[in-house]
């Protein structure tokens, strides 16, 4: 067993320890007591709701439903209110068998008994060698059941027009220092162009930059969490975007998946994107006249660091109230696992598989079109292996998320600095597990 490997299920499994408390003074009772011991095949023909925000997952579904008729599976985009419409629907006890959530969205609901325990179905248990390591302590809470399956993961890179930096002259950055100077000479030779843009409303991105730079937002030791929110690997993180924005060669006023994003980059406005592999068909589909015009290399590193990070990825959990759960963990499984599942939901929904098999997908050791025939996701599988694996998520990171996205809003709007905004997520941290009776302490 790797290093790496060890640190993910020490982290996660710490994790674990504080979840479980919290679960503890929750007036619902813990998920856990919704456990598998009925995991028996139902008798007659089933139907199975399963709420995602995965384009295409309709056609996907439509592929398990020809080939399994008596286990038929009706979908439902939520991608407008994703936790929104979850969290009303298990209050009014109508929340579907299987849900897409997010890995940092998982402690959260755990929290609120969300979730079903499927560890006595086989097929959950035995599925755990099919994945990333890291994933799977994550949906199992560091080896306390199952509940849910890995789906995707974000490995990051950066996106890069590699035809306005060839008609300025200006050479692809591989550092963050070379990513600066690049910014300032994009900008000065073309008044009107920036070199990406900082979304002050997307705490899910900007984590990822501290996962980059080994920034651990979270730790536990000594039955306490350890809040490390507001550390000097963030704070170096923080104050390099400061200076892109201060220096005005990055936007701040436009929002990820924006129409007005998607224009500043088809009128030339932008010169690079800073995103995890699913994003790889956003371009493809919304720019299609700029084919070719497009490369993907990997993210820029913080000198002799050569980590990378992630930003987003998805399970698909096993949600309280659900009545066939031997059969959600059938189609649970299959959906993250088969081939034909996994190269359909790379084509149309731009995930990149969880499932160790699914990186050696024919598809993803091809050339895209789009990207100039490039085998970018070469680029990915690279960037995996380098994400530092004992990253873990807090109990209250929503909360967290919503404090820092506010306070970097301001800092953008020029009331205060990045550096500032970790001050205060890491005060909403400590302040929102000390209101629900979390142990929790500021780490160093």
């Amino acid at each position: 067993m790797s290093s790496t490997v060890t640190r993910t299920r020490v982290a996660v499994a710490a994790a674990t320890a504080g979840i479980v408390v919290l679960a503890g003074c929750s007036s619902s009772g813990s998920s856990d007591n919704a456990s598998a011991s009925s995991c028996e095949p139902a008798k007659g023909k089933v139907t199975l709701q399963y709420w995602n925000t995965v384009p295409g997952m309709d056609k996907v579904v439509a592929l398990w439903n020809k080939r399994h008729p008596d286990v038929q599976v009706e979908t439902k985009n939520i991608s407008n209110d994703q936790y929104g419409t979850l969290g009303n629907a298990l209050k009014a006890g109508k929340a579907p068998d299987l849900a897409q959530v997010g890995y940092d969205e998982l402690p959260n609901l755990r929290t609120q008994s969300a979730f079903v325990d499927a560890s006595a179905c086989t097929a959950a248990t035995a599925a755990k060698s099919k994945f990333v390591p890291w994933t799977w302590s994550q949906t199992s809470f560091g080896g306390t059941g199952v509940f849910a399956i890995p789906q995707d993961t974000g490995p990051m890179a950066l996106y890069v027009r590699s035809d306005l930096f060839k008609k300025y002259g200006v050479a692809v950055p591989t550092t963050w220092d070379e990513y600066a100077t690049a910014a300032e000479k994009l900008h000065k030779a073309d008044p009107n162009l920036d070199m990406t843009f900082f979304d002050p409303n997307n705490a899910e991105w900007f984590n990822g930059l501290l996962w980059q730079n080994d920034a651990r937002m979270y730790g536990y030791s000594g039955d306490k969490w350890q809040v490390t929110v507001d550390s000097a690997q963030s704070r170096q993180v923080a104050g390099y975007w400061q200076k892109l924005i201060s220096e005005k060669v990055v936007r701040t006023d436009l929002a990820h998946g924006s129409t007005q994003m998607y224009a500043a980059y088809q009128k030339d406005r932008l010169a690079t994107y800073v995103g995890a592999a699913w994003g790889y068909s956003m371009f493809r589909d919304n720019l299609p006249e700029q084919a070719g015009k497009w490369t993907i290399v990997p993210m820029p590193t913080w000198g002799a660091n050569g980590s990378s990070g992630d930003w987003g990825g998805s399970t698909v959990a096993f949600m309280k109230g659900g009545r066939h759960l031997y059969e959600s963990v059938e189609f649970d499984t299959w959906l993250n696992t088969d081939p034909d599942a996994l190269a359909m939901e790379n084509k149309l929904g731009g995930l990149y598989p969880a499932a160790t098999a699914g990186l050696e997908l024919p598809a993803l050791k091809q050339g895209v079109p789009y990207y100039a025939d490039e085998k970018i996701f070469d680029v990915f599988a690279d960037a995996s292996k380098k994400i530092d694996t004992g990253f873990a998520w807090g109990p209250t990171q929503k909360t967290v998320n919503l404090a820092l996205q506010d306070a970097m809003a301001k800092a953008a709007a020029g009331d205060g600095t990045l550096a500032d905004a970790l001050a205060t997520a890491q005060s909403a941290a400590l302040t929102s597990m000390k209101d629900q009776a979390i142990p929790a302490t500021a780490g160093k």
